[in-house]
């Protein structure tokens, strides 16, 4: 396998300051590349930033607002030279809990990071990018799963998978892959930010009870299946769903 697969190409993950994202960030900079990482606490990005060096430049931005979407493609644009020839779509939020506890600002805010975001990221992002290019966008198992107290958080990223296989198609022409990432279990700051701890932990061993290799995947794991997508290697692969999942979307 060759070491540097991104060597001289721009990259933008959004979420990129924690998680998943940063350590895509920092898989694509390994392998040679310029990467923009977005996120919305301007500490954890100019820390994030800082740790992968002269090659990530932070923007700290709320990708629900397509203003603020736009002033990150600007400062893609200026810092990739013009050029973009990888976005991962991560950005993502979780609240979890049951029907009746399901409030209109809990759904609206993951509709609006989760939905929203990943689809205006994409329709921004598509003008810098040349044939070649590979968006890869992070969904989740849960989206074809119905793991009580995920409701709402599970239709986000359902309409993410959808999304892979209609923006695939739409962008075929144009030379540009689109592809889906849909983690299972990973240990990331996500289930942090629920409010509830004792909820999130019947969760999460929940998630372990039904999953086949009795463990939690890690972001590395999930950024090899990421880089693999937005490499050549997968130059004759869109519009797919890879779970990194412990086989808990497939048995």
């Amino acid at each position: 396998m060759d070491a540097r697969r991104f060597e001289g190409k721009v990259a933008l993950v959004t979420g990129g300051n924690s998680g998943i994202g940063l350590a895509v960030a920092k898989g694509l900079v390994d392998e040679g590349a310029r990467v923009v990482i977005v996120g919305r606490n301007a500490d954890t990005v100019a820390r994030s930033a800082g740790a992968i060096g002269a090659s990530a430049h932070g923007v700290v931005a709320d990708t629900a607002r397509l203003d603020e979407l736009d002033r990150v493609i600007a400062e893609t644009r200026d810092f990739g030279g013009g050029r973009l020839d990888v976005v991962f779509a991560n950005a993502g939020v979780g609240t979890f809990g049951p029907l009746a506890a399901t409030t209109e600002a809990m759904w609206d805010t993951m509709f609006d990071i989760n939905v929203k975001g990943v689809y205006f990221t994409v329709q921004k992002a598509v003008p810098l990018m040349k044939p070649g290019g590979a968006i890869v966008l992070n969904a989740s198992v849960a989206a074809g799963k119905g793991n009580v107290g995920s409701s709402v958080y599970a239709s986000t990223k359902a309409a993410v998978r959808s999304f892979g296989r209609t923006l695939a198609n739409e962008l075929i022409e144009r030379g540009i892959r689109v592809n889906v990432v849909s983690p299972g279990p990973i240990e990331t700051p996500i289930f942090d930010r629920t409010p509830n701890p004792e909820q999130v932990a019947a969760i999460k061993a929940a998630m372990l009870a039904r999953n086949p290799m009795k463990r939690f995947g890690t972001t590395g794991e999930v950024t090899a299946a990421v880089l693999f997508l937005a490499s050549d290697a997968a130059s004759f692969i869109t519009g797919v769903d890879l779970l990194v999942d412990g086989g808990v979307g497939s048995f």
